[in-house]
């Protein structure tokens, strides 16, 4: 079945959700998401979002804790346009019903939390619990607007171009999409698609992301010709809950920012030994000490020690992440918290200009999917969701522009034949390499990493990916096989770019080439042969 819209956008996170709350005042938006509606790496997002809101704050000191954050590879004019536009989009999701926690002292009207790399406090929550009320609050809003239709439990499989004479990619005409419940896949026509399908947390073993974040949208777009860029800067949480029987569950920075203290096993405090703002030092710093702290010692992981503040004052703080540790025996009032590093963010991806368009005319790409330059060689706290707020206007206000110039394509789009592919009796093979990949990713290009651990990890990957392609045009497409095919290329496509990166900056750390290298303070951008 095909199916005609103005916008396609896949993902329903805070970029998906937001530009579509706009684009429906323009024309007809079809929502793609994989999962329910809410289900998104924004519902997760514990910590906030970051702007300046405050008179004794600035944003040429928001400015400057990102530029330097970002290890001398941020672009400094998006990281310019990016703060600055910051208080408008925040006041936008106020007024479409975002409740971020109200400050008990004047005469700032929110409370302000402080992360990790960050001079001043200028971080609006909501509790401990930001990402969810934003998705709420986006949600309703969604819920009253009639252009916009959500199709809950659909995944894109790829990207549809029309072609050139040559051969090469023209223009993005839609995408080819699976109907999970129904394993239909259908046509999706679009005078403009959207990427904004969120990270790919789960290429690793560990990580603080949902199921969902398998990398689609990069890799759609990398099989489709666009550019993507600095895959190499993986972001790994410094502090994931510690316990065998608690999934992924993040310890936000915010508890750092409110004085908690890293420290050994034995109660010794440690991150003095690595940067002078100590536990509140950034992500790439605080996650490589503990990295070090655990090969050194051979423990499974490290405390992070809040005791200091009495209960009331973490009950109201943080009431998500005290409830959570109590689930689990941890009293945080009285007990450090067991953490370890783990996969949460992607700096790189599909690369963008200043209004989020693509290599690939018509494809745009906004939120942790595209790489816009903001977060360089490692990401301040809490930009990712400002981030997306201020792409997704961007590209609203660059499609808006040139809305009624563009008309849809009426180019035969064949409908995706699956007629040699046959029922799969041998899912095993997907879970078997589904679990190969992301233990040789954390293995392999995990925290630290080195030329010898890189060339394993692209040897073993490469084979895993010939017998993926040899399976998947064998059988019949179900979600599983499609997420596996997608982090198999989001793995290859890290490991290229972490080979091709011969210092250590930001993220990025390589024992054979310990030192950061101005020569090589430039993107790493990869295109598909």
């Amino acid at each position: 079945m095909e199916f005609k819209t103005d916008f396609l956008i896949l993902g329903s996170g805070i970029a998906g959700l937001s530009l579509a709350i706009k684009a429906g005042t323009l024309g007809s938006v079809a929502l793609v998401t994989k999962k329910e509606k809410s289900e998104s790496n924004t519902n997760y997002a514990q910590g906030g979002i970051a702007a300046v809101t405050d008179q004794t704050d600035s944003f040429a000191e928001h400015i400057q804790d990102t530029l330097i954050c970002g290890a001398g590879l941020c672009r400094e004019d998006v990281v310019d346009f990016i703060v600055k536009e910051a208080p408008p989009r925040i006041h936008e999701l106020i007024d479409w019903g975002v409740n971020f926690t109200k400050s008990e002292i004047p005469p700032h009207p929110y409370d302000l939390g402080q992360e990790g790399g960050h001079h001043h406090r200028r971080i609006l929550h909501a509790k401990d619990l930001t990402g969810r009320e934003i998705e709420r609050a986006l949600h309703e809003k969604v819920a009253t607007l009639p252009n916009i239709h959500i199709y809950e439990n659909h995944i894109g499989i790829d990207l549809i171009m029309e072609k050139t004479n040559s051969g090469k990619p023209s223009r993005c005409l839609g995408a080819y999409v699976l109907d999970i419940n129904n394993s239909e896949i259908h046509t999706y026509r679009a005078k403009y698609t959207i990427l904004s399908t969120g990270g790919a947390g789960k290429v690793y073993l560990i990580t603080t992301n949902p199921d969902i974040a398998t990398g689609d949208g990069i890799a759609m777009a990398y099989r489709a010709g666009a550019q993507i860029a600095n895959m190499e800067f993986i972001q790994f949480h410094p502090t994931c809950l510690y316990h065998p029987e608690a999934k992924a569950f993040l310890i936000s920075e915010a508890v750092r920012g409110e004085g908690g203290i890293l420290k050994l096993k034995n109660g010794t405090p440690f991150m003095d030994k690595y940067h002078t703002m100590k536990s509140l030092a950034p992500r790439d710093i605080v996650a490589r000490a503990i990295d070090t702290e655990l090969k050194q010692s051979g423990n499974e992981y490290v405390l992070l020690d809040i005791t200091h503040h009495d209960r009331d004052f973490l009950i109201n703080h943080f009431p998500n992440i005290y409830n959570k540790c109590l689930e689990y025996g941890i009293d945080i009032s009285r007990d450090p918290i067991p953490v370890v590093p783990a996969a949460h963010y992607i700096c790189g991806g599909v690369n963008v200009d200043h209004y989020g368009r693509t290599s690939i005319p018509n494809l745009f790409a906004c939120g942790e999917v595209s790489c816009t330059g903001l977060h360089g060689a490692n990401r301040l706290a809490s930009n990712s969701l400002l981030e997306a707020v201020v792409y997704s206007h961007r590209v609203y206000t660059e499609i808006s522009r040139h809305y009624d110039e563009v008309k849809q394509s009426e180019t035969y789009i064949a409908p995706w034949d699956a007629s040699c592919a046959t029922e799969s009796d041998d899912s095993v093979v997907v879970t078997h390499n589904w679990d190969e990949i992301r233990r040789c990713m954390w293995n392999y290009v995990g925290i630290v990493r080195s030329d010898k651990r890189l060339t394993r990890a692209a040897r073993r990957i490469n084979l895993i990916q010939k017998e993926i392609d040899e399976y998947y045009w064998n059988f019949k497409v179900t979600k599983d096989l499609i997420e596996l095919r997608n982090i198999t290329t989001v793995a290859k496509l890290i490991v290229q770019c972490a080979t091709l990166r011969k210092e250590s900056r930001g993220l990025h750390y390589n024992i054979d080439y310990p030192e950061m290298n101005d020569n090589l303070k430039k993107d790493t951008i990869i295109i598909k042969e």
